[in-house]
């Protein structure tokens, strides 16, 4: 069955940076499109990231130029790369399989000094 795994939260400090994976098994990337999304504490969840089955991506304006996502088809993994980190990007991220709606658990990033 369809399974998406995130991993690679924590604490951070402003101005660091981290990796987030997602592991999906039950089908292959390179056929779906794939999101990141974020849900911080009172807030709504948006999206971050998209990145399409032709491995295409698209970075949402609010973390343009600090964010990046990517994929790696062998691994079967989708990463977001968050750089220069702001105490506003606390939250929960989570990726997802667009075309019937899976997501995964979700991991907790947090930034504070």
């Amino acid at each position: 069955q369809v399974q998406l795994v995130e991993s690679g939260g924590g604490l951070v400090q402003p101005g660091g940076s981290l990796r987030l994976s997602c592991v999906a098994s039950g089908f292959a990337l390179d056929l779906y499109a794939m999101r990141w999304s974020r849900q911080g504490p009172g807030k709504e969840r948006e999206t971050v990231a998209t990145i399409f089955s032709d491995g295409r991506t698209l970075i949402e304006d609010s973390v343009s130029g600090r964010f990046d996502a990517s994929r790696d088809t062998e691994e079967n993994t989708v990463y977001l790369e968050m750089n220069r980190l702001k105490t506003e990007d606390t939250a929960v991220y989570y990726c997802s399989r667009l075309r019937g709606n899976y997501w995964g658990r979700g991991t907790q990033v947090t930034v504070s000094s």
